[in-house]
């Protein structure tokens, strides 16, 4: 077996990429909304044939395929889950209702945030009456206050049942500390509703999916899973039968967002969320590794959104601080990135309330009907419109020529719906709404890393989605970053990112630790609670992976701990450089860490160890290793461009001139390694175009990457 595939499916276009004995395929696909596996097979058929192979024989050759995908987001997003049914402790039906002081901004963007008049807190996934209490009670030490009444529990279900439960989400308060009363819940509802009966529903547990402190993150983590959970169970089910009737032997890996991957059957429907962005984060990493270069700015820019990772001394971080999914927060140990409504199919429109202001985004044409250029009966118009008009695209090469596009519909739906109620030129227009999305993204980047303590200009800015080069010059404008970087596979690099990753679980459990006390200023002394929590997670790591049919010895391990200083409420993740202790010197050495990480984060100033050291919640990361990609060194060439790579000479709109002005156009497929190109220039590849500023040169490099670096000024 041979073929490694990639698969990403995006708001617009369904992103594939195939490695075989190092030949590639970079395919991109409409995205089918209405069946995904629609795009997902027609990705993989366009592959096998550039590979010069039939589906079957390319399947039979797989070894792997790593699938990045928006199913079980979908659902959540459009409303199209199951009805479940919320069971907890009596007394706490409406946690989910309270939620948390600031529920009603979770999700949203800072204008619609500020917009305080108008702002609603988001429908709830499950209706008040999908809502009941149990008699039961388990106190925060995880001991039995009032057990388990049965017979309420049996009454409770039936009058779920009766109104319509196609699934339960069994949340209980403290159940992280003790299980015991919510596995009995799952066992009476299997009993009364067993596999044998058409009635069967899913039972997800908290205790299971989020066994961590704060009841509204936990009961919130476990009632997103279970209304992703349906659509992905059906959908992949069926996916994975296709592919074996198609000749694929193995299993069908499902991309994480806490950047590995694992088998379906042993996946959490919540941490397939984001896991497309997450996996590009993970792919720039590799790419910088070649480089040497240790703080990388990634960003993907597609149909739909413009995604936003970093690499800081070489380490991504681990853990988003509030993971919030569509409306919902949760805390599920996600890496972190961050996505706007910024892309190729974001939409201008003007905002009467704001005095016909232009905005564009974050509502999106996506795929169908899409731009208005796509001629599939979308109206309204957007970026990838503007940039038709602009020069940037050429209508003829679109995707390499496989997408007819209409620039006298970007034209009409540009000049209809903004220039005209402006009183402006189309081309005016048009070259505003560049200026606003490409400002939007670059203020996105600089928040997302300035904000954090770092300077942009000493980050390396690789760049990827379909859009990704054609906009980078531009919004590298705000950042002033002096190397971007574009790999070949930029336009699917969140397909080429999950060919990077490792087979990887997260386990988590909360049980709150004294490690330094501040009132006798004495170090922790209970080795014994803390090496039984690592090694029951140790424990469970081994059983999946070995279920999965990995060997113990090719397990990898680390451990990261939840901590903060005595009375904070706030915690900060930090790597422990042990999984076991043994004396004073040992716990001295996991507060020393913290004390470093906290004054990293905060300043040295803001540490305080006197005020007492607690851990609150352990995450330990089993990994099993996987063959990754590799790059290959190319012979140099020369470093003017062949004569024959020059396709046209085309009118294309600058900021430099602010009005159109003759632009060599290059073609992708004939500049070799070494060749430097200044601009302004364009160069179309099957997948991406490159838009050179003025200013700025590119290069083509002995790894087959485009490089961008604004020019010295005694150059431009």
């Amino acid at each position: 077996m041979s073929l490694s595939i990639g698969v990403d499916v995006g708001g617009t276009f369904t992103d594939c990429f195939i490695v075989n004995e190092g030949k590639t395929a970079v395919i991109k696909v409409p995205t089918t909304y209405y069946d995904l596996s629609v795009c997902f097979f027609k990705a993989l058929e366009e592959g096998a044939d550039f590979l010069e192979m039939d589906l079957d024989e390319a399947l039979e050759q797989t070894m792997s395929i790593r699938y990045s995908t928006t199913i079980g987001t979908n659902a959540l997003i459009e409303r199209t889950g199951p009805k479940l049914g919320l069971i907890t402790t009596a007394g706490f039906e409406d946690t989910i209702y309270v939620g948390r002081a600031r529920q009603w901004g979770d999700g949203l963007s800072a204008s619609e945030s500020k917009d305080l008049a108008r702002i609603r807190k988001p429908l709830p996934l499950i209706g008040r009456e999908m809502v009941v209490g149990i008699h039961e009670r388990i106190d925060s030490f995880g001991q039995v206050v009032m057990p388990l009444d049965e017979d309420d529990v049996r009454s409770k279900i039936q009058y779920l049942v009766d109104k319509g439960a196609m699934g339960f989400a069994v949340c209980l308060l403290w159940s992280f500390r003790n299980s015991a009363h919510e596995e009995r819940i799952r066992a009476i509802i299997e009993e009364e509703y067993p596999e044998s009966y058409l009635g069967n529903m899913p039972v997800l547990l908290s205790s299971e999916i989020s066994p961590k402190v704060g009841e509204y993150g936990r009961f919130m983590t476990t009632i997103v899973n279970g209304y992703m959970h349906k659509d992905l169970s059906e959908q992949l089910a069926g996916l994975e039968e296709q592919l074996r009737l198609q000749g694929y032997k193995n299993s069908l890996n499902l991309v994480h967002n806490t950047g590995g991957m694992k088998k379906v059957s042993r996946t959490k429907a919540v941490y397939t969320h984001n896991a497309g962005p997450v996996a590009g984060v993970f792919g720039s990493k590799l790419v910088g590794q070649v480089y040497g270069m240790d703080n990388i700015i990634y960003t993907d820019m597609g149909g739909t959104s413009f995604d936003i990772g970093i690499v800081v001394g070489g380490e991504i971080p681990s853990h988003d601080f509030i993971p919030v999914i569509d409306r919902w927060r949760t805390q599920i140990p996600a890496v972190e990135s961050r996505s706007i409504g910024a892309g190729g199919g974001s939409i201008a429109w003007l905002n009467t309330a704001m005095g016909n202001l232009l905005e564009v985004g974050p509502q999106s044409a996506r795929a169908m009907p899409g731009p208005a250029a796509y001629d599939l009966g979308g109206t309204e118009p957007t970026v990838t419109d503007a940039d038709i008009v602009l020069g940037y695209l050429n209508p003829d090469f679109y995707l390499g020529g496989n997408m007819r596009v209409n620039k006298d519909k970007a034209y009409a739906a540009i000049k209809e719906k903004i220039a005209d109620p402006l009183g402006i030129d189309t081309v005016e227009a048009a070259y505003r709404i560049k200026k606003i999305i490409d400002g939007k993204m670059g203020q996105e980047i600089y928040k997302e890393v300035a904000l954090k303590g770092h300077d942009p200009r000493e980050f390396a800015l690789f760049v990827s989605g379909g859009a990704g080069a054609s906009h980078c010059c531009g919004f590298n404008e705000i950042l002033e970053i002096p190397k971007i970087i574009t790999c070949p596979y930029s336009s699917v690099f969140g397909a080429f990112g999950a060919t990077t990753l490792d087979v990887k679980h997260v386990y988590e459990k909360s049980n709150p630790l004294k490690m330094f006390a501040a009132a006798s200023q004495q170090y922790f002394a209970d080795y014994e609670t803390f090496n039984a929590i690592v090694a029951e997670l140790m424990e469970s790591a081994y059983r999946d992976l070995t279920l999965e049919g990995f060997s113990r010895e090719q397990i990898r391990f680390s451990l990261e701990l939840d901590m903060k200083y005595g009375t904070q409420m706030n915690v900060t993740m930090v790597n422990s450089p042990l999984f076991k202790v043994e004396g004073e010197a040992d716990i001295k050495l996991l507060c020393d860490g913290f004390n470093e990480a906290f004054a990293r984060r905060y300043t040295p100033e803001a540490t305080y160890p006197e005020g007492g050291i607690d851990v609150e919640t352990f995450y330990l990361t089993a990994m099993v290793p996987q063959d990754h990609f590799n790059f290959v060194e190319l012979p140099l060439g020369s470093v003017e461009p062949d004569s024959q790579a020059v396709k046209d000479t085309r009118p294309v709109y600058w900021r430099k001139y602010m009005n159109y002005h003759p632009t060599q156009i290059f073609d992708y497929t004939l500049l070799k390694p070494g060749n430097v190109i200044e601009g302004p220039a364009v160069i179309e590849s099957i997948d991406t175009t490159y838009c050179i500023d003025p200013g700025y040169c590119f290069t083509l490099d002995k790894y087959g990457n485009g490089i961008l670096e604004p020019l010295r000024k005694e150059e431009k």
